[in-house]
């Protein structure tokens, strides 16, 4: 029988960790640990980009999340549900009327604002190129992990996206930022070509390039000081050419490697966006 032995360091940031799961009243902290206390919720929510003011405000719900709402869930009259607004809004209330065209949602209680978490990790990937769905689960997985935006990245080897699939992929957006029950909608930017990312990366306090055969991720963030906000650039099927490579190493992104394999897209992306939010969260928690 084999037996998995655990790094004594390892229980006690596990034991330092859960003492930031305890339920709290509503504060205006921005802490990762606030951020998801107030977040998680266990009612049905809905998207509305209006929120009542004040208790008692009633708002219409329509469309995609009225059809959900009464179709899909089949929710009816005095049905308690939240309706948060991408923005840090949330509210609680129940379903007043229901009428062939949408609902009338009642406040029950004063809007919350929630502030931004204090982690803000930015992605450019060139996922352009990426078939079969798999634009759509790196969009998906970005917004579950809580990137705080991602920026489809053109290059010489993933050239152009439509914009019907930059549509798609909203929703994707917006799909997944109610599953997991985030407040603040991951922002999809349009894209930009890697002579544009340059000015970004040379402006930013941190930026990691995923590269082969470059410094293991984990050895690169070791001699880094505490950094909650960033950048992270994923390259095409294929990988950056020589000169975009070396144009945004002189911009100041620092080459991390991911492994001893050859990754897809949306693998290294995800590879590398787990591991800087999971490093930004244990930084903070350390610093708390």
């Amino acid at each position: 029988m084999q037996v998995i032995s655990c790094n004594p360091r390892l229980f006690s940031l596990i034991n330092r960790s859960t003492q930031h799961f305890n339920l709290r009243p509503f504060s205006s902290s921005s802490s990762s640990s606030a951020y998801s206390s107030q977040s998680r919720g266990g009612l049905p929510r809905f998207f509305s980009e209006t929120l009542p003011t004040i208790k008692g405000g009633v708002v219409r719900v329509k469309g995609d999340e009225f059809w959900h709402m009464t179709k899909v869930l089949r929710l009816g009259i005095d049905d308690r549900v939240e309706l948060f607004n991408g923005k840090g809004g949330l509210v609680e209330g129940r379903i007043e009327s229901i009428d062939r065209s949408g609902v009338d949602f009642e406040a029950v209680e004063n809007p919350k604002l929630v502030s931004q978490p204090t982690t803000q990790w930015h992605v450019f990937a060139a996922f352009s190129t990426l078939k079969g769905g798999r634009a759509d689960w790196l969009v998906e997985k970005c917004t579950e992990l809580g990137a705080s935006s991602v920026t489809p990245l053109l290059t010489g080897r993933s050239q152009s996206i439509s914009e019907n699939r930059a549509d798609r992929l909203q929703r994707v957006v917006l799909a997944a930022a109610k599953q997991c029950q985030r407040l603040h909608e991951m922002i999809l930017k349009p894209p930009i070509a890697v002579g544009e990312l340059l000015p970004v990366v040379a402006n930013s306090r941190l930026a990691f390039l995923a590269a082969a055969e470059a410094t293991p991720v984990f050895n690169a963030l070791s001699s880094i000081n505490k950094e909650p906000n960033g950048i992270i650039i994923i390259g095409p099927e294929g990988d950056f050419t020589k000169e975009e490579l070396n144009s945004l190493r002189e911009a100041g992104a620092i080459a991390v490697g991911l492994g001893p394999h050859r990754l897809r897209v949306e693998t290294a992306t995800m590879a590398l966006l787990s591991t800087v939010m999971l490093w930004s969260d244990c930084q903070e928690l350390a610093s708390n």
